[in-house]
């Protein structure tokens, strides 16, 4: 009888498993709807009709234009431990799971502040990982450059003072208080004076988070200021 019963147990862990992997595919699913269907309806119109000025909607799947002067953007944190963040700008898409360049920890891409053309991406784990990398990274960021951040899994674990200040210089209001598998999406820039308007951060919370030991995904859309010196 003890023996059916562990059987039982560990079936019962596997179904579970499975059970979060498929939810955790159906967010995964939604979130690339979000950021795809309109730019199929975007194509599927252009080759019947004249270009309007609905077609600047579709530029990362915003739900509205963008004034000229501005960069479009659309991104989403990682969902739990299973999917990555996705990171889009001017319907170009500059880190997701797709792309094969996301990773546990803070993930970063760089972006031009004149051009918008992306500079670089990469990702720092601060759960098994060191903080020194990120801190050298944050350090040589060029001035003017428009840095955005997505997390997953855990951002906070290995984040030193150093490192958190230098992610609040960047504007972000949120830097001192990210935790272990805080959910947090920033959009800032190198220069900054101001804190940034964009930025999202949901507490890890056992008694609210969507997923078993992880808080809810967190999308964010928004028009960036083109630099102009």
């Amino acid at each position: 009888m003890m023996v059916r019963a562990g059987s039982i147990l560990k079936l019962a862990a596997l179904i579970f498993a499975f059970l979060l992997a498929v939810f955790l595919a159906f967010q995964l699913l939604e979130i690339n709807m979000d950021f795809t269907l309109s730019n199929v309806i975007a194509k599927s119109l252009s080759t019947n009709e004249a270009p309007t000025k609905q077609t600047r909607y579709n530029k990362c799947g915003l739900s509205k234009s963008c004034p000229p002067g501005h960069f479009a953007f659309k991104m989403a944190s990682g969902a739990a431990s299973v999917v990555g963040p996705k990171i889009c700008l001017e319907d170009k898409l500059l880190m997701s799971s797709v792309k094969n360049n996301v990773g546990r920890g803070i993930n970063v891409a760089l972006v031009n502040g004149k051009t918008g053309d992306l500079i670089k991406t990469d990702f720092f784990d601060m759960w098994g990982g060191d903080v020194a990398p990120l801190i050298k990274f944050l350090k040589e960021i060029e001035e003017g450059t428009v840095v955005m951040m997505a997390s997953f899994d855990d951002t906070a674990t290995k984040l030193n003072d150093e490192a958190r200040k230098l992610i609040a210089d960047l504007g972000s209001s949120a830097a001192n208080n990210l935790a272990f598998r805080d959910n947090w999406i920033f959009v800032g820039g190198k220069g900054i004076k101001t804190k940034s308007p964009f930025e999202q951060h949901v507490k890890n919370n056992a008694d609210t988070n969507k997923f078993e030991g992880w808080p809810e995904v967190l999308e964010m859309e928004g028009c960036v200021p083109q630099r102009q010196d």
